[in-house]
């Protein structure tokens, strides 16, 4: 195999809150045509690919499931494997790279080229990516590691620029004169009107052999480090998919620290491509209404809204009606439970959102209403200080885990589809529409969709204490344990 695309899959994009957040990050956004930023990315790694191959996905173990829901929407080729390496926590880009790098080089040899890509960023015409990555692949088979600069269209402060060095050859390859952080606005408008710089992209090219002899020149603790985690993480076949679970104690004692600052800043030999094709990384509510046409007043509008004496402002919204009136210059997303009303020139400031609630623990910071679960979802209708409501979708062939409460009784009511219900002691049984069972504190029951059909019920929660801590599970097909 001469190819490996590697994606990264971390971060919870708190520019992009409400809608981005801790449990259902960035990578995970529907764009405005429907796709998640995850599966356009899958795509357009397959696209590298052609019918056969590997995908490694480098996420946290929290996001395994949703990812590989992602990955089976993006319906690529039967002949190209996904490989899912699981963070317990995340160490930053260097560590995800070394156990990538590790594992590419033990499967498919050290001159296979690694593409590092990262889950969240969106290029849209495919064919000119394509072809920056043949040219980035020819300097990383010639041992160079490779970076893809883009060229900048505007002072932009939000993203680290690369000044180019001494010419590779005649299509722009250049080695790389230096890395520089985000600058103010003077500054990277000198770096515009100069030419000499390009955007940091974050993308990167290089074999399997090449990256790990230099961060064994320069980092070799990180490369100890992961072959000592990788000889206590086997890789096995689950469900279709390459399933890597990186040892938490051996993993967590690698330094946290990016690939730029490990890496790329030290070695000589690093060259940058630059790109041929659109890009974005979505930073902030901004980017993301560029994708949006306008109306006359420079409106844009993805959702039910109505905007009257309005100009210059986007509005998302995701399940109500939002109306404007006399307003300018605002951004505007609702969500089932939050909603942002930011000034336009405050983009970036949204992620001091994200950073209050998390600061003070409020779950608007890490869950939507509506929950995804290895087996389906739950949505939170409605609770007070004893009872909670969830809608419940069970999709088919699914189970959640026996389990127990000691805090909280349930009644289940199926409104759609048929139920396979076990509670305390009693044989399992069927449940149909518009039937329903009582499930009381301390039985162990468990739910299970036999039909082809999604399974969708509401669920009527009571006790004295509702939270999801309060579980205890006796048997889990997914490998939870609490």
């Amino acid at each position: 195999m001469s190819i490996v695309p590697v994606i990264l899959s971390g971060g919870a994009g708190t520019r992009l809150w409400p809608v981005s957040r801790e449990g259902h990050p960035k990578p995970f956004m529907r764009m405005p045509d429907g796709q998640s930023l995850l599966s356009k990315t899958y795509r357009r790694a397959a696209a590298l690919l052609g019918e056969a191959g590997e995908i490694i996905t480098v996420t946290n173990r929290e996001h395994y499931f949703a990812s590989k829901d992602h990955l089976a929407e993006a319906r690529l080729p039967n002949g190209i494997q996904g490989h899912f390496m699981l963070e317990p926590q995340g160490r930053n880009t260097a560590a995800a790279i070394a156990h990538a790098a590790l594992m590419v080089a033990e499967r498919h040899g050290e001159d296979c080229v690694l593409v590092v890509m990262a889950a969240d960023h969106l290029i849209r015409d495919e064919r000119a990516f394509i072809a920056s990555t043949e040219h980035a692949q020819r300097l990383a088979r010639d041992g160079y590691l490779v970076t893809y600069g883009i060229p900048p269209s505007a002072p932009e402060t939000g993203f680290g620029y690369i000044e180019r060095g001494t010419p590779l050859d005649d299509q722009g390859a250049c080695a790389v004169a230096r890395f520089v952080e985000k600058p103010d606005l003077a500054t990277a408008a000198e770096y515009l009107q100069s030419g000499r710089f390009l955007w940091n992209s974050g993308m990167f090219c290089f074999t399997a052999g090449t990256v790990l002899r230099e961060l064994r020149e320069h980092v070799p603790e990180i490369v100890t480090l992961a072959e000592d985690c990788l000889a206590n993480s086997p890789a096995h076949d689950s469900a279709g998919v390459l399933l890597q679970e990186l040892q938490a104690c051996s993993f967590l004692k690698l330094p946290d620290i990016s690939i730029d600052y490990a890496l790329m800043e030290r070695s000589s030999r690093v060259a940058m491509v630059p790109a041929s094709f659109d890009w974005s990384d979505i930073g902030s509510w901004s980017a993301l209404s560029q994708l949006v046409e306008a109306d006359t007043a420079n409106n844009r509008v993805q959702g039910d809204a109505l905007l009257v004496d309005t100009r210059n402002t986007f509005v998302m919204g995701e399940s109500r009606l939002i109306a404007t009136v006399g307003v300018d210059d605002l951004i505007v997303v609702e969500t089932a439970d939050a909603v942002l009303v930011a000034h336009a020139d405050r983009a970036q400031d949204v992620r001091e959102v994200a950073k209050r609630l998390k600061q003070e623990n409020h779950d608007a910071y890490r869950l939507h209403r509506t929950v995804a679960r290895p087996w389906g979802s739950y949505t939170i209708l409605e609770e007070g200080p004893r009872f909670k409501i969830k809608r419940i979708v069970v999709k088919p062939g699914a189970s959640l885990s026996l389990q127990m409460h000691h805090h909280r009784s349930e009644h289940w009511i199926v409104v759609q589809g048929m139920a396979q219900v076990v509670n305390g002691g009693v044989e399992p049984r069927l449940v149909n529409t518009n039937e329903s069972t009582f499930i009381p504190a301390g039985h162990k029951h468990r739910l299970k969709n036999p039909g082809v059909l999604d399974l969708v019920m509401i669920e009527v929660q009571s006790g004295e204490y509702l939270g999801e801590d309060d579980i205890v599970r006796f048997d889990d097909q997914y490998g939870r344990v609490c």
